[in-house]
């Protein structure tokens, strides 16, 4: 089966780009390119694509515009494109299966196709996207946003090892990497306590799942949280909470 594809971008360049892309999927058919808001969402409502690649940022209605304007019972799949980071979290929100930002790289983009194969396959197979929309969404862990050298990561939770404070900063450790957050600790503890995540001092969060012991320290009742990869994080909250919590985990 093939897949159906519009291309939503007001510079002739960056739908080229895309176009190009496409033309070495062979399972994947462009079936029109639009050059703004408006023309996007009657073409949307004519042809019923699976797939659509849309741009934010244009001249009278930008993407999330296109989005509430058009009224399907099956709406397609959404593929955001940008040369802005700061629409990434808006466009989470409204469930977009990706968000690629210009410029993106072939493999970036063949990255984002396989997901949208993937997704489309689910539909094709006869399941409603709207209540798969749903339960993804209840089984889906949180994710945090973090933005690194010019690229916007989406990062699962269950990825996280722990979280530290820095300042007015959070720095959240994901195996080898450090990730820099501007948000509070309060903030995190909050988003990730259904995630099996505690705040353990005033300084630390941990993911749950990755202790591996805890050991005494020199003074009477004080302990440390020693993880997987080998940190070691001093606790002030206490044991029986701990413990209650792992035990739950």
């Amino acid at each position: 089966m093939t897949m159906r594809i519009i291309i939503v971008d007001d510079e002739p360049l960056a739908r080229e780009g895309i176009r190009t892309f496409l033309s070495e999927e062979p399972d994947m058919q462009v079936v029109a390119e639009c050059a703004d808001g408006a023309e996007a969402v009657r073409a949307i409502e004519r042809h019923k694509p699976d797939l659509v690649f849309l741009d934010v940022q244009m001249p009278a209605l930008n993407g999330f515009d296109v989005l509430e304007a058009v009224s399907l019972d099956r709406p397609p799949l959404i593929i955001f494109t940008t040369a802005h980071d700061e629409h990434a979290v808006r466009a989470f929100e409204v469930n977009a299966l990706d968000y690629l930002l210009k410029p993106f790289s072939q493999a970036r983009f063949q990255a984002a196709v396989r997901r949208a194969r993937q997704q489309w396959a689910a539909r094709s197979g006869g399941e409603d996207p709207r209540l798969a929309a749903l339960l993804a969404g209840l089984r889906r862990p949180p994710r945090i946003l973090v933005k690194s050298a010019g690229r916007v990561l989406f990062l699962r939770a269950d990825e996280v090892d722990y979280i530290e404070a820095a300042g007015n900063y959070a720095v959240i450790h994901a195996g080898a990497e450090r990730h820099i957050v501007r948000e509070t600790m309060t903030a995190m503890e909050a988003r990730l306590a259904a995630a099996a995540f505690m705040r353990i001092s005033r300084s630390a969060i941990v993911n749950l799942n990755r202790i591996a012991e805890l050991q005494p320290l020199a003074a009477p009742g004080e302990f440390c949280a020693v993880l997987k990869t080998g940190a070691r994080l001093s606790m002030t909250c206490g044991m029986a909470e701990l413990r209650h919590r792992m035990g739950a985990a």
